[in-house]
């Protein structure tokens, strides 16, 4: 049956294939992308208010963790064969080679990612959270640059988080997986 029509399909590339096209130069050294079921996605740029955010976390995290853990600013995560998303932030398990050499850091390191979000709020809630939970990330901070608010979601359940909670400045917070990392929200909201 030569007539018959077939429709051209999307190719879904998988984690090994989107490594090997960063490894080939493919992606720029300034390319912001993810992979998100298996589409390279371009990501958001980064605007001043949210840079600021990251920093304030990222300083945060980093001296109230006191070297229990590995603070990991902007770098990739593998959750699984289809999806390798670049968080803002995430809080790793120690590990002494700092996820340099051996296996990626993946799901089953992470005890909290942070999404800093100015433009992609949506696409935060409406992807990138379901995507987490399906990876059993024990908890996800939404930080709302334009609200000023962090939404926090813990204990995944399927596609969802079982529990979620708004938080403003004022309010100390920290997570579950590590609870001596304390948050004071004035320091990240200015």
């Amino acid at each position: 049956m030569d007539d018959v029509l077939h429709a051209p399909s999307r190719h879904r590339w998988d984690v090994d294939e989107y490594y090997r096209m960063g490894e080939a130069g493919i992606f720029g050294e300034d390319n912001r992308v993810e992979l998100i079921d298996g589409a390279v996605i371009d990501m958001a740029p980064i605007s001043q208010p949210h840079a600021g955010i990251v920093s304030a976390l990222c300083e945060v995290l980093v001296l109230a963790s006191s070297h229990r853990h590995i603070v990991w600013p902007q770098n990739s995560i593998r959750l699984d064969r289809w999806n390798v998303p670049q968080p803002d932030l995430a809080v790793l398990r120690r590990r002494p080679d700092f996820y340099s050499r051996g296996e990626r850091a993946g799901a089953a390191d992470v005890l909290l990612i942070v999404e800093v979000a100015d433009f992609s709020l949506k696409y935060d809630q409406l992807v990138k959270l379901p995507l987490y939970a399906r990876a059993g990330i024990p908890e996800l901070w939404i930080v709302d640059v334009q609200r000023r608010t962090l939404d926090a979601y813990r204990k995944p359940a399927g596609d969802a988080y079982a529990e979620a909670s708004t938080h403003f400045a004022g309010e100390l917070l920290a997570p579950a997986m590590a609870p001596e990392i304390v948050v004071r929200l004035d320091m990240v909201f200015g």
